[in-house]
């Protein structure tokens, strides 16, 4: 299986918020017609402290898969999207990421699949995307939690930034974190009380119908605007 190089673009917005907001339904023709793109999610966040029901009207993300990296580069340097969102941004951060672990599904479909098995993860900074689909029935106790979940990853060591992402607001969530290392990623995940907490409550209640769970490398990170 080919290296696939994924980019997590993140616009900050101070002015154009109203033109930002009515993107979200905007883009899918152009970006389409995209030489080399395999997978692509335009996403609103989370206000507050990331994990909210209010959205954050000044941040938005777009997140993408490439066959190669010629292609990925191209969009960034020359496309018709990127170069409409550097006249409205107030920033563009771009973050390059390598899967190396990926597992479940995202519309079917697991954009994030690797076979890098090589991949040298010493001294690398780590990106967490995480994404579900949840039961309607479970709303309630999904949002319910949030504020137990959102306490969990801001006291973790080694957690350098976390946002709620999402494609449609209430039912389809998704969070990034950025890690200092690995290490720190699996502390966090095995000796955090409040996360494990979380994920037994997950598995127990069959909050989800469909999830994934993927951890990349941050090849990259970078302002671009």
């Amino acid at each position: 299986m080919p290296k696939k190089i994924v980019y997590f673009i993140i616009f900050k917005f101070s002015r154009n918020k109203y033109w930002a907001f009515t993107q979200m339904g905007k883009n899918s023709k152009i970006i389409n017609k995209t030489k080399g793109l395999l997978f692509y999610k335009f996403l609103g966040t989370g206000g507050r402290n990331g994990f909210s029901l209010w959205p954050d009207w000044s941040t938005y993300a777009l997140l993408t898969t490439w066959e190669n990296e010629e292609d990925a580069k191209k969009f960034i340097n020359k496309g018709e999207i990127i170069s409409l969102y550097r006249q409205k941004a107030k920033s563009i951060r771009l973050l390059t990421l390598e899967p190396f672990k990926s597992h479940g599904k995202w519309d079917g479909i697991n954009p994030f699949e690797s076979n890098n098995s090589n991949t040298i993860l010493e001294k690398k900074k780590i990106a967490i995307i995480t994404r579900a689909t949840l039961n309607w029935s479970k709303l309630f106790a999904f949002w319910k939690s949030v504020p137990h979940s959102s306490t969990a990853i801001k006291e973790a060591k080694g957690v350098l930034y976390y946002k709620g992402i999402g494609e449609l607001p209430f039912i389809q969530q998704a969070t990034i974190s950025i890690w200092n290392s690995l290490d720190d990623v699996l502390s966090f995940a095995y000796n955090s009380k409040k996360h494990a907490d979380i994920i037994k409550k997950t598995r127990k209640e069959k909050w989800y119908k469909e999830e994934l769970f993927s951890r990349f490398i941050i090849l990259e990170d970078k302002q671009i605007s």
